[in-house]
């Protein structure tokens, strides 16, 4: 037996440490690296018949599927190292090779040559395999790490459409999308990013569909990442977006695979981010946000009718309490003189201006949707619900807000419930007061430039080089398709031209012509 050297190891991010030829060295150095770390299991057994044949295996408790190690790697071993010629240095040459074919029935290994990478795919789930006199270790797939089942999203509500949503495991929702999109064209590349974390970060596209210049941006902006760990796709999503500070998300999230899928194929892409259900789609329009999944599963009078109501819906959302300011305000006049006279009656009692007390009760509202959100879901409807009828209630009676305030502050908080996407209802949310502000100055005059504030901001805002605003700025009259109102799917044979895809048709003629 061979003596124990001693070996002085300090580990940093960027060791690279080979594996070597002696065990026992292979051994200090893992087991130092993983000093206190209790959760990882080390188990070092012989082989062989007369000329034993020393291997150690170590993996994550918890994480590792042990009936696969034990039945499908220790057990071959042990069993098959009896049929090992007698003579060792018969088979010391070829050792790797006869253990790697012939002595495990596992299908999905590898070999690995440098000790830190080992140890990182060990952390992450697999299992790691290492023979005395073999410069090389075989990495054996074993995870089976707790999962949360496929169930439907619970920030999207599904009407009618597919009903499974992403997970918090990287493999399951890449297969969710390989499902739906089996062509040999499409590709996943998988990187790691988190100097600590080292989070598995899937990016998905069509080769042939995809704009070139879209993907290499996004692995420039990947590339420049350096930060000690990615918890969440919300992390990623910060981190590659062109403007920090916008109100605006430049980036879609989601965790409907099937709209994700349906982006691919317009020649966007889909970003997975291990330990996160939302996946982000990139490049994004404004247009994007206010479209759903279910529109292409409708009919189109149907799914146009219910674009419209959304469009609506955001335009009340930033407008009505800023309208309600102005028009009491400063433009009493434009509104018929019998409903001026009954607002003024309803407002009679309240001791401050329009303006105070749309801000009140818009913050009011705020605090009840923040205190819903937060408690637990059977208490937070209750809060939301009770709360808001109590509180308005209350204020009416005691004077401080007036009833037609009330209608607004409730008109305005189902329009912000329309909009599908959470990061634009919030957006808008924080334009609104925006808006009041503008109209308890200036008062119509105020809105209007308000608006135009907002539009020549967005106009500038680019998503990947895509802008934002399109397909209205700039027009494209051949994406008008499928944007405000959506043409039958039939008619609807081109991609949008805005994302700039390689292949621009996606359905032939009847005759099979494209």
């Amino acid at each position: 037996m061979r003596r124990k050297r001693e070996v002085t190891y300090t580990y940093t991010p960027d060791s690279k440490t080979k594996i070597s030829k002696n065990l026992n060295e292979n051994i200090e150095i893992i087991k130092t690296i993983l000093k206190d770390c209790d959760d990882v299991v080390f188990r070092e057994f012989e082989v062989g018949g007369d000329d034993k044949i020393r291997m150690f295996l170590f993996y994550v408790d918890g994480m590792a599927d042990k009936l696969l190690l034990d039945e499908f790697v220790l057990m071959p071993l042990m069993i098959s190292s009896r049929e090992v010629p007698p003579s060792f240095d018969e088979i010391k040459s070829k050792l790797f090779e006869v253990t790697k074919d012939n002595a495990m029935a596992v299908t999905d290994f590898k070999e690995v040559d440098i000790i830190e990478d080992l140890i990182m795919e060990v952390l992450s789930g697999d299992t790691g395999l290492l023979i005395d006199y073999t410069e090389k270790a075989l990495l054996i797939a074993t995870k089976a790490f707790p999962t949360r089942s496929v169930a439907e999203p619970s920030a999207e509500t599904v009407i009618r459409g597919p009903r499974d949503g992403f997970t918090e495991t990287i493999r399951i929702n890449t297969a969710l999308i390989r499902r739906r999109v089996r062509d040999p064209r499409f590709k996943i590349k998988q990187t790691r990013l988190g100097v600590r974390s080292k989070t598995d970060i899937a990016i998905m596209y069509i080769d042939d569909i995809v704009d070139k210049r879209v993907l290499d941006e996004l692995n420039r902006r990947l590339d420049k990442i350096n930060i000690d760990a990615i918890i969440d796709s919300g992390y990623l999503q910060q981190l590659i977006e062109e403007r920090a500070f916008s109100i605006f998300p430049q980036v879609q999230t989601t965790e409907r695979p099937d709209v994700v899928a349906a982006a691919i194929y317009e020649g966007r892409i889909g970003i997975l981010v291990d330990n996160s259900p939302f996946a982000l789609i990139i490049p994004v329009t404004m247009n994007a946000f206010f479209q759903s999944g279910e529109d292409y599963y409708s009919r189109p009078v149907i799914s146009s009718f219910v674009r419209f109501i959304r469009l609506l819906a955001g335009g009340l959302s930033i407008l009505s309490p800023a309208l309600y300011i102005a028009i009491t305000s400063f433009h009493p006049q434009i509104i018929p003189a019998k409903l001026a006279l009954s607002i003024a009656a309803t407002r009679e009692g309240v001791p401050f201006p329009a303006f105070i007390e749309a801000i009140l009760m818009e913050i009011t509202f705020e605090l009840l949707r923040e205190a819903g959100v937060r408690l637990p879901r059977p208490i937070g409807s209750t809060i939301g619900i009770v709360g808001g009828l109590v509180i308005g209630q209350a204020a009416v009676s005691a004077g401080i807000v007036s009833p037609i305030m009330v209608i607004v502050v409730a008109i305005t908080a189902i329009s912000s419930f329309s909009i599908t996407n959470y990061e634009l209802a919030t957006a808008l949310r924080l334009l609104r007061f925006i808006f009041m502000i503008a109209a308890s100055i200036y008062g119509l005059y105020g809105i209007v430039l308000a608006y135009i504030g907002t539009l020549i901001y967005t106009v500038n805002i680019k998503s990947f080089g895509t802008p934002f605003l399109a397909p209205m700025a700039p027009f494209y009259f051949e994406d008008m398709q499928d944007a405000e109102f959506k043409l039958p799917l039939r008619y609807m044979k081109r991609r949008p031209m805005h994302f700039d895809p390689n292949d621009l048709i996606r359905q032939g003629d009847e005759d099979g012509s494209q």
